[in-house]
């Protein structure tokens, strides 16, 4: 029985694979723009969520960011504690530049994404 994670994932992975493409030409705020799109989509299951924020911290990294590398850590502590309880403001992009607590628009192209996985996930386990 599909979960929430389980179907959201593969779309997750595609915003991570498109952000390794752009890395891999030297376009980090393309690269940064795909991770903060995957924080969206897994940002309500706790793995998906935890990941994207490692990812965003190798990204830091690997630009030497000290700010983004800081934030990062933070938001990985709390993305593996506060997920499961619902405690993520929705559209939150979770970049260091933008307050953890901020609910922010969500492209209505990620928003039907998630919304299909919830109605399948809700569907399947009904």
């Amino acid at each position: 029985m599909p979960t929430f994670r389980a179907l959201i994932k593969p779309h997750v992975d595609t915003e991570l694979e498109a952000s390794v493409r752009a890395d891999l030409r030297g376009d980090g705020q393309v690269s940064f723009r795909h991770l903060e799109r995957a924080h969206v989509l897994g940002q309500t299951s706790t793995v998906e969520h935890v990941r994207v924020h490692w990812r965003m911290f190798l990204w830091g990294w690997r630009r030497r960011d000290v700010r983004e590398c800081l934030g990062q850590v933070l938001r990985i502590l709390g993305a593996g504690t506060m997920t499961a309880v619902g405690w993520v403001p929705p559209g939150n992009t979770g970049g260091s530049d933008v307050s953890p607590f901020r609910r922010l628009p969500i492209d209505p192209e990620l928003a039907a994404e998630i919304a299909r996985a919830r109605r399948l996930a809700n569907h399947i386990a009904d």
